[in-house]
């Protein structure tokens, strides 16, 4: 038996990441324009980082509440009343090593060997492949893609649930589709969870990246304290914040030393040095934020005309997040798409086989970036679909 063998099978299975490998190979080109990744190209603004400073400075490096320290879960219950009008105590939220540790968190939680979990399928990788290293099974349903758009059949994740079903995985505004799911979407599955007795793990991290009327609807303006819901979240992206590492969950209060024991037993907590910087993200970051989303709203206008325009690429204008995800006419295998893209037109984008079923025709392209960088690439992106 070799090393390798002796492993757990559900390690030995975790998937290279189809967004990695394209990194990797294309990482160290002269004059690449990488839109692979999920993240912006600003660095941290330095209200943020100076807050972490002087944490530093002041000597908060020991260890600290498991939970997040008081200071920062009373600024996330300021966060949620300001958005989402809603009074919680910090009681319901917990700080995490980043939005894939609450999303292993809640995973732990609610679902065992053998257990399943339905997810929204195109779908960011990490959460498929998280629930089948815990030994859950993950369920696909995919979202429907018709000339109207994205959009979400509640029949069809009802189809999929068995006697083995623990949760609903409700990804909105969508990675990498943009889908965002109305009110009545979210009322449909909140009906289905509570009919079915499921959790529902909402990871509403582009609540804030909405091209409509303010913030994208969430399960908070339907929810009741007590259903069966866990959010999961992330300072990565409102704020810029990708490389800290630092999330949180909001959950019911009853469950908050469940989790507490879980980042005991994991990550044992967030540096609290950080964690000031994450208080200054939530409390004096909005302006910030709505600086970010009318840049990725340009830069998401700009990359479709000039794409719209060549008649070969097909997609629906994204309603949230900051991804692009198109399919260019007799094109099929988009992993193999994606490294000639890289080859001959110097630009990074992930391949949609990376998303899973549904995905495979498609390419992700991150629009949070520089207007001249977004333009230049769509421009190269326009003159290689000429040539295939």
């Amino acid at each position: 038996m070799t090393l390798i063998d002796s492993l757990r099978a559900e390690a030995r299975a975790a998937p290279e990441s189809g967004i990695v490998a394209v990194v990797n190979y294309g990482r160290l080109r002269d004059g690449l324009i990488p839109l692979w990744a999920g993240e912006g190209d600003l660095p941290t603004p330095a209200f943020i980082s100076d807050a972490a400073a002087r944490g530093l400075s002041n000597g908060e490096t020991f260890y600290t509440w498991q939970k997040g320290i008081p200071d920062l879960r009373q600024a996330l219950a300021r966060y949620y009343a300001r958005h989402f009008a809603r009074t919680f105590p910090e009681e319901q939220f917990i700080v995490t090593g980043s939005g894939m540790h609450a999303i292993q968190l809640a995973l732990d939680a609610l679902a065992g060997a053998g257990d399943e979990v339905i997810y929204l399928s195109p779908a960011w990788p990490n959460f498929d492949a998280a629930a089948a290293i815990s030994g859950a099974v993950p369920v696909p349903v995919t979202l429907d893609n018709s000339g109207n758009g994205w959009s979400c059949d509640v029949e069809k994740i009802a189809a999929a649930i068995t006697p083995r079903t623990r949760a609903l995985f409700i990804n909105t505004p969508s990675n990498p589709t943009g889908w965002t799911a109305d009110h009545e979407t979210l009322q449909a599955i909140l009906d289905l969870a509570r009919a079915k007795n499921l959790w529902i793990i909402a990871d509403e991290i582009y609540s804030l990246f909405h091209y409509g009327h303010g913030r994208a609807p969430s399960f908070l303006d339907i929810a009741t304290a007590e259903d069966r819901i866990l959010f999961v979240n992330s300072f990565s992206k409102n704020w810029a914040m990708t490389g800290w590492r630092v999330g949180w969950i909001k959950t019911h209060p009853s469950l908050q030393q469940v989790f507490e024991n879980l980042i005991q037993y994991s990550n044992s907590g967030v540096a609290q040095f950080m964690q000031r910087g994450a208080i200054a993200a939530l409390d004096e970051g909005d302006a910030f934020v709505a600086e970010q989303v009318e840049r990725a709203r340009k830069a998401r206008d700009l990359v479709c005309g000039i794409l719209g325009a060549t008649g070969r690429a097909r997609f629906t204008v994204p309603q949230g997040a900051f991804y692009l995800f198109f399919a260019v006419d007799g094109i099929t295998d988009s992993r193999s798409a994606a490294f000639e893209i890289v080859d001959k037109a110097n630009v990074g984008l992930a391949p949609g086989t990376a998303f899973g079923p549904g995905g495979e025709a498609f390419l992700r392209l991150c629009f949070h970036r520089r207007l001249d960088q977004i333009e230049e690439a769509a421009h190269r992106l326009a003159k290689w679909m000429k040539t295939v």
